[in-house]
């Protein structure tokens, strides 16, 4: 099949080219490293520049697309690959761009923080293969590829959380991503299998025409809905499949923190949103009919208590790392905001709104964990009162996690107040204002837990003598781009925002 992109023919793969440049890199990677094979020889910035260029160049080449209209009404039309397997358009370019740019700010970071550190070449392999699933997962168009997508991304997660072998804490938390992961994929595989049985087709389009006849096995088709929700419920790190993440972001290399609780969770959603809202719409109720498997509000009480656990644990964390863990816990429950709302009468401003906070919280979530990377860096304590005092030597770091930290709180100095406030619109529009009250209790106790790092780097003395003896340029420029284009979506937000509404309006036919 041949498709018109930027005024020439050509062969529809070309669509996928973010996701094969992802892979391509990683083959480079591998090939580099087999030049000087033993550990820590290879080019430490040859390595990273591979890895930055690629992630970087699916991040152009994705907002490229999205911008000539490649998969979308406007432009080409959604591009089905592989008999309706894997299916480019504006909802799986939009994903590849917040996928692209986190991977690229995260092996920017990793130079200098991976320095001295053996296995690097493995490390960003690993980093790229990850990512290489994550663009897959935004294009899958059935539960076949969905299942392989996700584990493709998920596999080399499980290594990258246990990179730092000879620490308990990343050895502990990969274990236990691993065995958590390991129930979910198990869960999610019955789950597609029960659907299977229901349906008799996997791929997304099939289930639904299936499931507008009669004669499904309800009972069969709800209880493989639920499983496949649960499954879906892990990769986002929501309520109750969220005791990895504690573990696993707090033991982790910092960079691998930032990548999973951001492009990961991005990988998670947008998979979660094609399935429900492709293959689910009919038994959702959705289309107009009365639910037969009311996985609305199965989202929305997963919605609410995410949010709810996630922020009353993070604010009773002693630790840092630890308390951003658990916020982006919280911040899963406000982006399933966009399937528990669904019932407003404009669904892809409630979609819409759930992508365009993803889009914010790639930034602002990653830029704060790759603060804590810089003061891993440093040897500074990962207690709030180790941070007192902070901003008399390291003033611009701490200006960065400020605007992390008050925007992800919804405050008007980043993207995340205007992206809050259309997803607190999205609650009213759908009258969902049990969503929408804990939408806003919820942000005001974030706000005290984010507050006390404000308050322990700005105005706390420091509690001991401490000296910041260097300054690591790559991650430093990562925290300050991070920094940068959050508190630019604040202006920029109105003019990203019409790319989102449509990619989600698209799925609502």
């Amino acid at each position: 099949m041949v498709v018109e992109i930027a005024g020439f023919q050509v062969a529809d793969w070309v669509a996928l080219l973010p996701t094969l440049i992802f892979g391509a890199a990683a083959m480079l990677l591998f090939i580099v490293d087999s030049i000087e094979p033993q550990p820590g020889t290879s080019s430490n910035v040859v390595l990273a520049a591979i890895s930055t260029v690629a992630a970087l160049g699916a991040f152009l080449v994705a907002g490229y697309f999205l911008v000539l209209g490649v998969g979308q009404p406007r432009g080409t039309g959604a591009v089905d690959l592989f008999n309706g397997q894997l299916v480019v358009d504006g909802m799986s370019l939009f994903f590849v761009v917040i996928v692209g740019s986190v991977t690229a700010l995260v092996t920017l970071a990793s130079y200098d923080y991976l320095e001295g550190q053996e296995y690097q070449a493995e490390y960003y392999g690993l980093v790229i293969m990850a990512a290489t699933g994550m663009s897959l997962m935004a294009s899958a168009n059935s539960l076949a590829t969905v299942f392989v997508s996700l584990e493709l991304a998920s596999l080399p997660s499980f290594a990258l959380v246990a990179f730092l072998k000879t620490n308990r804490g990343s050895v502990e938390g990969g274990l236990k991503y691993f065995l958590v992961g390991a129930l979910s994929s198990s869960v999610l595989a019955y789950g597609i299998s029960l659907v299977y049985a229901a349906t008799g087709s996997l791929q997304l389009e099939a289930v639904a025409e299936a499931l507008t006849g009669s004669g499904v096995p309800v009972g069969i088709l709800g209880v493989g809905v639920v499983m496949i929700l649960l499954g879906f419920a892990y990769k986002t790190a929501s309520v109750p499949f969220h005791f990895w993440a504690p573990e696993a972001y707090e033991g982790a290399p910092a960079p691998v923190s930032a990548f999973l609780s951001s492009a990961s969770k991005a990988a998670g959603f947008v998979v979660a949103f094609r399935v429900f809202l492709t293959a689910f719409p009919e038994v959702g109720g959705l289309a107009g009919g009365d639910p037969t498997v009311d996985w609305v509000v199965a989202v929305t009480v997963l919605a609410v208590v995410t949010m709810t656990v996630g922020n009353f644990a993070a604010a009773t964390q002693e630790k840092v790392k630890r308390m951003l863990a658990y916020s982006s816990i919280g911040h899963a429950g406000y982006v399933l905001i966009g399937l528990a709302a669904l019932n407003a009468p404009d669904q892809g401003f409630v979609l819409g709104a759930s992508m365009m906070h993803l889009l914010v919280y790639g930034f602002m979530n990653t830029g704060a964990f790759l603060f804590i990377g810089l003061t891993e860096h440093w040897g500074i304590g990962r207690t709030f009162q180790d941070f007192n005092g902070l901003s008399e030597q390291a003033p611009l770091a701490c200006a960065a996690m400020t605007v992390f930290l008050f925007s992800l709180a919804g405050l008007p100095i980043g993207g995340g107040f205007i992206s809050k406030l259309y997803l607190l619109a999205a609650t009213a529009q759908a009258g969902a204002w049990l969503l929408g009250a804990s939408l806003i209790v919820n942000s005001a106790l974030s706000l005290f837990y984010y507050s006390r790092v404000v308050k322990a780097m700005w105005i706390e003395e420091p509690s001991g003598d401490f000296e910041i003896d260097s300054y690591p340029s790559s991650l430093y420029a990562a925290v300050v781009i991070a920094a940068f284009v959050t508190f630019a979506l604040l202006p920029a937000f109105g003019l990203l925002s019409p790319s989102a509404f449509d990619a989600a309006s698209v799925l609502f036919g």
